[in-house]
């Protein structure tokens, strides 16, 4: 992918929200907040948690020690700076960070109950393992922190973490990916909340994720 100009990258957290809103996999209140890595340094967080009709004028630029370069944000969004900057220091291939609080994947937040992969979509964005639940903290807290930075350490190709008690945390190469793929894991919710009626889901057979990608490569080959 291009490297992204700097307006063009705040465009794309714009984008983002507008595809969440359109996929239709936002909580009733439209809270969420969304990132956008800079560069090393620093990353874009939008001012706000409401997100609604979001456009780029509310977006700040902080770093990841926190210092707010440019913009300025709500209370409750520079609460959560930390939340960001431990996936981005975490993982270097993360260029784009969404939380939200998802219609069907907050249930498995609130049950404590991890995410299975059972519903192709995941595989073909990658998410082929099972997302694990963040022991519950403030959020923003230390203890929320740590216990998002210990799931990736002990799963570091997650692309996404349940928070306890409150939502989800999803995050990929740029917002837009990031968005898609937590398109991709509200079905799964809702399709494993929908499955558990009639029986449960089942798992994929063995080597499911490798015959999913060969195929993906014979398709644009």
């Amino acid at each position: 992918m291009a490297e992204l100009s700097y307006q063009d990258l705040r465009d794309s957290v714009v984008t983002a929200s507008r595809e969440l809103f359109t996929a239709g996999v936002m909580s009733h209140s439209g809270h969420a907040n969304l990132s956008a890595r800079v560069d090393d340094g620093s990353f874009l967080l939008t001012t706000t948690g409401m997100v609604r009709n979001l456009t780029s004028a509310k977006l700040a630029r902080v770093t990841l020690a926190g210092e707010t370069l440019e913009g300025e944000l709500t209370p409750e969004n520079a609460e959560i700076i930390a939340m960001h900057s431990v996936v981005y220091r975490r993982r270097e291939d993360v260029g784009g960070i969404i939380h939200t609080h998802s219609p069907a994947a907050t249930p498995f937040a609130l049950a404590h109950q991890p995410l299975p992969c059972r519903h192709e979509p995941l595989l073909r964005f990658g998410q082929a393992e099972t997302i694990p639940v963040v022991p519950w903290g403030p959020r923003g807290s230390n203890i929320s922190v740590r216990g998002i930075e210990s799931a990736l350490r002990d799963q570091p190709a997650t692309s996404a973490v349940l928070l306890a008690n409150h939502g989800l945390l999803v995050f990929g190469a740029d917002p837009i990916a990031a968005a898609r793929l937590l398109v991709a894991i509200e079905e799964s919710a809702e399709a494993e909340l929908s499955a558990a009626l009639i029986g449960g889901g089942q798992d994929f057979p063995p080597g499911a994720l490798e015959a999913v990608r060969e195929s993906m490569t014979r398709a644009r080959s």
